[in-house]
């Protein structure tokens, strides 16, 4: 059998060509959808993210989020091996570009309860495959108790995200189709 890092990559690469057919339009259903399942209540602090390429794009939900006076964060990549940290985003904040080609404010350091999460890839267990540098998972490991809903196109959907020790489950997936809830609650794995 191919080693972990090896199917990773394959599926990766399956991914990738997947999500070059998907509209990031649909991403007005699935916020639609993360607002209706009352996951997100009042007073929360949320963190999401700003979309890559064909990625769902969240920031219609993230600008309601602030509209109903809710706090709202961007993630800032660190240097590999540490966990992400979020930035508040105000309602006249500037964007700067980010490492990887992603957007984040210079709004101060925020502590979310819930975070959007973005994937190439889930399965219906709600396990998700990253873009490869671990910092979801860091982060989700790093706060044990935070809420976790990945969003995304219901075509990422696979039966094989292949899985370690260290790869965390979300706690929900939306898509433009339904939401997904995981089946089991989600176990803690720090990497030495």
């Amino acid at each position: 059998m191919m080693p972990l890092d090896g199917r990773k990559r394959a599926v990766r690469a399956a991914a990738r060509l997947v999500l070059q057919g998907c509209d990031p339009a649909a991403g007005t259903v699935v916020c639609q959808r993360v607002l209706a399942s009352g996951l997100i209540q009042p007073g929360m602090v949320v963190a999401g993210f700003l979309p890559l390429g064909h990625e769902v794009d969240i920031a219609p939900l993230l600008r309601a989020l602030r509209d109903a006076g809710h706090i709202v964060g961007l993630p800032r990549t660190p240097p590999r091996g540490q966990p992400l940290t979020f930035h508040r985003w105000g309602h006249d904040d500037p964007l700067r570009p980010e490492r990887f080609g992603t957007q984040t404010s210079d709004g101060p350091e925020i502590a979310p309860d819930l975070l959007l999460v973005s994937m190439l890839a889930f399965d219906r267990c709600c396990h998700r495959l990253g873009y490869g540098g671990g910092y979801y998972d860091r982060t989700l490991a790093a706060r044990p108790g935070i809420r976790a809903i990945g969003c995304a196109h219901a075509a990422q959907e696979r039966d094989d995200i292949p899985t370690g020790p260290t790869d965390l489950p979300l706690g929900w997936i939306a898509t433009e189709r339904e939401l997904i809830a995981a089946a089991q609650p989600r176990a803690v794995t720090l990497p030495t």
